[in-house]
């Protein structure tokens, strides 16, 4: 990995911040690692969502001038309504979290597992434009072993909602905490942000690197062997 020098140094917790414009100011907006939500957000169904939704993307696409009766666009206010609700948005409804069934650890394997190179599809909240990278999972079982599947699907559900990708990879840490019951996780997400590739600063060559270390993989030794592991081919 292009960044490993500065990951070999990193504390735990440590992110870079991404802030292309410089909006957020000096100190972040919120220090919940939970997805900013009102109390109301689930009194609607998913099919009163898409109502509303493709409702409002048709007054959008209504004011950037474009032709609702020409044949290609007629459709879209409706297609981009049930994307964002059943597709990439679909994260943020609880009903949707995966149920990550453990399993016995009958081959007493106490090593640390990897799962590496897992697709990250998110999109940025600051402007609704896609996050496109890499997640880098590890884990040393407490006794309970987790399905690999599983591992991705926790993944794609943290990353099906708007996000910035240091809450993102705090979730996905806390989640695979609670669910093996134990501390020892590292989470490293490499992820190129389309708010800074294809408006404003555009840049194409830049990518985004943030991580989560807990228990045991605070310690040099563990986390240089995690690095190694995720570096190889």
């Amino acid at each position: 990995m292009k960044q490993n020098g500065m990951l070999l140094n990193m504390p735990e917790h440590t992110v870079f911040i991404d802030d292309p414009d410089g909006q957020l100011g000096d100190e972040p907006t919120s220090a919940s690692t939970d997805t900013p939500m009102r109390e109301d957000a689930f009194d609607l169904s998913d099919e009163e969502k898409i109502k509303i939704i493709s409702r409002h993307f048709k007054e959008i696409m209504h004011t950037l001038g474009l032709d609702l009766f020409d044949d290609s666009l007629k459709g879209t206010p409706n297609r981009v309504a049930k994307m964002f609700v059943k597709e990439i948005f679909r994260g943020l409804d609880p009903k949707n979290k995966p149920c990550a069934a453990l399993f016995e650890n009958k081959y007493s394997y106490n090593q640390m597992l990897v799962e590496k190179d897992i697709a990250v599809y998110s999109n940025c909240e600051h402007h609704f434009v896609p996050i496109i990278g890499k997640a880098h999972v590890a884990y040393i079982s407490s006794g309970k072993v987790i399905g690999l599947s599983k591992i991705n699907r926790i993944v794609q559900y943290y990353a099906q909602r708007p996000q910035v990708q240091e809450r993102l990879t705090v979730q996905i840490a806390n989640e695979l905490k609670s669910v093996l019951q134990t501390e020892n996780v590292a989470v490293i997400i490499d992820a190129v942000h389309l708010c800074v590739s294809s408006r404003g600063i555009k840049d194409t060559s830049s990518s985004t690197v943030t991580a989560d270390y807990s228990g045991v993989f605070t310690e040099w030794e563990k986390r240089d062997e995690f690095l190694r592991q995720i570096c190889s081919k």
